[in-house]
């Protein structure tokens, strides 16, 4: 057992989905094993990009179980005296989710390794304001094939267990309990957790452990 440390944000996530993963199940009632559990950790789609851009941003995770399927965005206290009671996520942020359950609820392992018709069919129904990435001289950009491996491996990953794609939005909040109490409420449709860091801290850094394969 290796001890790996690191800092702010984006290491808390890693720390949630490496340590902290069966108690966010347990918070939907899901009843999948962790190790039973695929996740994705800071995938990315490309900058968030504006009105009329296939790109939409990265989440901090993507976990598939063999109930839901989470759609993960992270925040923390930042070290400071936070006292908040709610907080709003940004326009942008919500616009991935949006995005990202549109692909998640058209994709169909029919379409693989064929973008450019999965466009063609879907391209006037999709989300207004946004566009599907395209393929040009026969091939797929970075965006396409991220998302063609994503889509594919996390809806594979489900088979099985509903014929329907259960999509849970959801805010990872951390803080320092010593500190900083959490917020107790986030815009409409997300599902609020907050994991307590303290007793992870060494200095201002994070600690958690992993075994070698």
């Amino acid at each position: 057992m290796s001890k790996l440390f690191g800092y702010g944000e984006d290491f808390l996530t890693l720390w949630a989905v490496n340590e902290q993963l069966q108690m966010m199940l347990e918070k939907f009632k899901d009843n999948t094993k962790p190790s039973n559990c695929l996740v994705f950790y800071r995938p990315s789609f490309g900058r968030s990009g504006g009105k009329d851009s296939a790109e939409f941003g990265e989440f901090d995770a993507i976990i598939a179980s063999k109930e839901n399927i989470y759609l993960i965005e992270s925040k923390w206290d930042n070290l400071s005296n936070y006292k908040k009671k709610r907080i709003i996520l940004r326009e942008e942020q919500l616009i991935r989710h949006k995005v990202f359950t549109w692909y998640l609820t058209h994709w169909s392992k029919n379409y693989s390794g064929k973008w450019q018709e999965f466009m063609e069919n879907n391209k006037d129904n999709f989300i207004q304001g946004k566009k599907l990435p395209t393929v040009r001289e026969g091939k797929q950009c970075i965006l396409a094939t991220n998302l063609e491996f994503i889509l594919s491996k996390v809806l594979d990953h489900c088979k099985g267990f509903s014929s329907r794609v259960n999509i849970k939005n959801v805010l990872l909040f951390f803080y320092n309990s010593k500190v900083s109490t959490p917020p107790t409420e986030v815009n409409t449709d997300f599902t609020l957790i907050s994991l307590d860091y303290s007793k992870k801290t060494k200095g201002n850094f994070i600690e958690i452990k992993y075994c070698h394969p």
